[in-house]
Order: C-alpha cells, then structure tokens, then sequence
C-alpha cells in the first residue's frame, strides 16, 4: 500500500507539488517543440525535396525532350531546301536553330546527369540518351552531307541522304525519346510521392502540434494557480510571460503549417501540374512541328507521318471521334462554346489540362492565346497538305518553312511563344509559392523558434525558484 502514497493528497505538500508541476511544464514544453521542429522541419524538407529538386528536374527532362524534337524537325526542313537557292536564307536559319538546339541538348543533358547522381534506374536512362544521341548526330550529319553533294531539288532529297535521314529519326523516335521520357515520369512519380506524402503530414502535423503545445499551456496555467492559491500571490510574472510566449509558440507553429500546406498545393497543383503539361504540349507541338516536315520529305512514309501528327494533335488538344480531316471543325465548335463559357473546356490533352487549372492572373488570357494560335497552326497544316496533293510540292515547301505573316512556321512561332508565355506565368508562381515556404522555415525562423522554447524553459524555472526557496 505504501507504493502508492504518491496517489493521496497528503504526500503532495506544497513544494513537492510545485516541483511536479513545473517538471511537467517543462516536459510538455520540451515536447510541443519537438513536435513542431519535426512537423515544419518535414515541410521544409517536402518543399525543398519538389522545388528545388525533383520539379526543376522535370523541367529539366521536358525541355530535352522539346530541344530535340526541334533538332529532328530542323535536320528535316534542311533536307526539304536541297540545293533550291530560293531557300538559302532559310537553310541557314535552320543549320543555325539546328546547332542552338543540340547545344541546348547537351547543356540539359549535362544538368539532367547532375542530377539523377543517387539514382541508379536514372543514370541507366541518361546513359542510353548520351550513347543514343551521339549516334543521332552522326546519322545527321551524314544526311546532310549527302544532300549537299546530291545538289537535290527541294522536297526531292537523294535516297541516300533520305535513309540516313530515316535512320536518325526512327533512332530519335523509337530510342531517344522513350529513354529521354522515362527520366520525365520517374521524377513526376517522385513529385508526386513527396506532395502525397508531405500533405499527409501536414494534416497529422498540425494536430500534433494542437496535440503538444495545448497541454504546455494547460500545464503553465495550472502552475499559476497553484502558485497563486498555495502562496496568496496575484500573478506570477515570469510564469504568465512562459505561458504568452507558449501561446504565441502554438499560434505561429498553427499558422506556418497551415501557410506551408497552401503554398504546397499552390506550388504542386496549381503551378507545377500545369508548367509539366505546358513543357509536355510545348515539346509535342514542336514534334507535330517536325511531322510536317517529315511527311513533304519523305512521300513513303507519309501516312505514317500524317497519323503521327494527328496522334500527336490529340495529346495536344483532343477532340474526341475526331479525324484528321474533321479535326479542325470539331475544335472550333468546341473553342468557340468555351470561349462563350470558360468554364465549359470540352476538349482534352494537355490543353485541355492547363484550361482547366487556371490559376494565377494572366493564365487565362495566354492560354487563351495558345487555344487561338493552336487553332491557326491546325489549319496552315491543312493547307500544307493541300498543296502537296495538287502536286505544288515547291509551294508546300514555301509555305511549310516560311515565316511571313500568315504562313505555317510564322504561326508556330506564335503557338510556341504563347506556350511559352503561360508556363513562364506558372513557372513564377511556382518559385514565389516555394521561395514563401523557404522564408518561412529558414534558419532564422528556426532561431526565434529555439529562442522562444530557451526563454519558456528559463521563465518557467524562474517563477518557481523564489517560491521553492521559502521553504529551504
């Protein structure tokens, strides 16, 4: 029975009640700022792993992916001139495009590398695109130098240079890109795994630090009646300060959680899941921008080519029991409902994805104007094939490569500044959702968090002491 003498009233005299009671505060103290540390330390951890890291990265891999595309779209128009020399402006506009974009290439290729160091499923992807690009430009190269021997007509490539051509793209096609993709989707698994998982954390997070630092107070205000009841005293100053500063600890611990999760979905859904899908248009719209060329250069294959691009049109922006041939139609039905209701986005794809997560000011207007360019470019391609099936070969060509007003690659540039323009929108609210975070949690915060727990811890033991000592 004596075991259990800690249970009577009477073995809790004053000093030895006092004693319990702020070893207690102290505890429940140590406790709430632990478990905030550890909640916001984890958000910052999340936030850093998707901003910095693996959404940077995603970036990084689409916009390989979109260099070389261009690359093959270039190495095809330079086959499309000959030796015209209607077109010698243009080719060397293109030999130009075509070197800025393969150092563009190697200059992602080599930040992709960096990057992917600890993963070895990465390293084994960026491998195969290293060996597999090389071999590309090879085949490249060795094209367009037989069509300067060839001294071809434009549109009529030599079949030497035509199958070196066919080698590098179905190299491009059929190894390049899978391989470039597969770098893509496991940083967007990692993205999304670190958001799912940070969320969820968050959300517990915040009980926890409700859970912990509630009771500090509780455990504080608890001391202070005592002290006020056993002692006859009003208020205990160091004590009450204890308790405000706890007070004030659990608010802001509240609060940067819950600003850390808006900014996380801020950052994630609202911005990175569009920049991916804009960087994913961007590089299939350059890709679409390459099948037209392909399917003047090389009439064997120009079913193929033409199916190609008529795929690669509905990832863009599908139109559901579309044809080739009723594609434009059906669009313009369904942009035009939309435009009269945005809200009501009738079409899929990427497009369709970015309209219907419009977000941050002026999002909407520059998707607007990728809708509108994208329609344009759609119809330039129908023209192309207009062209080419009334044998004006020349003529398609013209109109295919030209950049005036009103012609297919003038249009595309305007397609491929608006996308450029609403994934920088993203991209900036993005970096401002994350570069939030950052200050929030950065070093100073966690100084005045450490301060505050010291200052409690000292204030707590401060108030009892005097009190204690009365009974020495």
């Amino acid at each position: 029975m004596s075991s259990y003498r800690w249970l009577h009233r009477s073995w809790w005299h004053t000093p030895r009640l006092v004693r319990g009671l702020t070893g207690i505060c102290l505890a429940v103290l140590l406790a709430a700022a632990a478990a905030t540390a550890t909640v916001l330390g984890g958000a910052r951890e999340g936030t850093d792993a998707i901003g910095h890291r693996a959404a940077p990265q995603v970036a990084r891999s689409a916009d390989l992916y979109f260099a070389l595309n261009d690359m093959d779209a270039q190495a095809a128009n330079l086959l499309l001139f000959g030796a015209d020399p209607d077109f010698e402006a243009l080719r060397r506009q293109t030999l130009d495009t075509y070197e800025q974009r393969r150092s563009q290439a190697d200059t992602d290729l080599q930040r992709v590398t960096e990057a992917v160091a600890g993963d070895p499923a990465g390293q084994r992807a960026v491998q195969s695109v290293i060996g597999e690009l090389g071999r590309y430009e090879g085949r490249v190269a060795r094209a367009q130098l037989l069509e300067e021997q060839a001294h071809a007509p434009a549109g009529k490539p030599s079949a030497e240079a035509l199958a070196a051509y066919r080698e590098a793209t179905d190299l491009l096609r059929q190894r390049l890109l899978p391989a470039v993709d597969e770098v893509t989707t496991a940083n967007s698994a990692t993205v999304e795994r670190i958001y799912g998982s940070q969320r969820g954390d968050l959300g517990t997070g915040r009980w926890w630090i409700l859970g912990t630092g509630l009771p500090a107070v509780v455990a504080l205000g608890v001391l202070q009646r005592v002290l006020t009841v056993r002692f006859r005293r009003s208020v205990n100053l160091p004590l009450a300060v204890a308790t405000l500063l706890t007070l004030a600890g659990l608010i802001t611990g509240l609060t940067l959680a819950s600003r850390a999760e808006r900014q996380l979905v801020v950052a994630k859904s609202n911005a990175y899941d569009s920049v991916i899908a804009l960087g994913r248009a961007r590089a299939v719209a350059y890709d679409l921008n390459a099948d037209e060329s392909r399917y003047l250069t090389d009439p064997a294959r120009a079913a193929a080519y033409e199916q190609s691009f008529f795929d690669k049109t509905q990832s863009f922006a599908r139109v559901d029991g579309a044809t080739l041939g009723s594609y434009n139609n059906g669009l313009a039905t369904l942009a035009d409902r939309h435009r009269a209701d945005l809200a009501a986005v009738g079409f899929g794809g990427f497009l369709g994805d970015e309209l219907r997560n419009i977000t941050f000011a002026g999002e909407q207007e520059a998707a607007e104007r990728v809708l509108a360019a994208f329609q344009a470019y759609q119809r330039d391609d129908r023209r192309i094939r207009e062209l080419n099936a009334q044998g004006r070969l020349k003529e398609a060509v013209t109109f295919n490569t030209g950049l005036a007003t009103g012609q297919s690659n003038a249009d595309f540039g305007l397609l491929a500044k608006a996308l450029d323009d609403v994934q920088e929108i993203n991209k900036h609210a993005m970096d401002r959702a994350v570069a939030a975070t950052d200050g929030d949690l950065d070093a100073t915060a966690a100084a005045v968090g450490g301060a505050l727990l010291a200052a409690a811890l000292a204030l707590a033991v401060l108030g009892v002491r005097p009190r204690l000592r009365e009974f020495a």
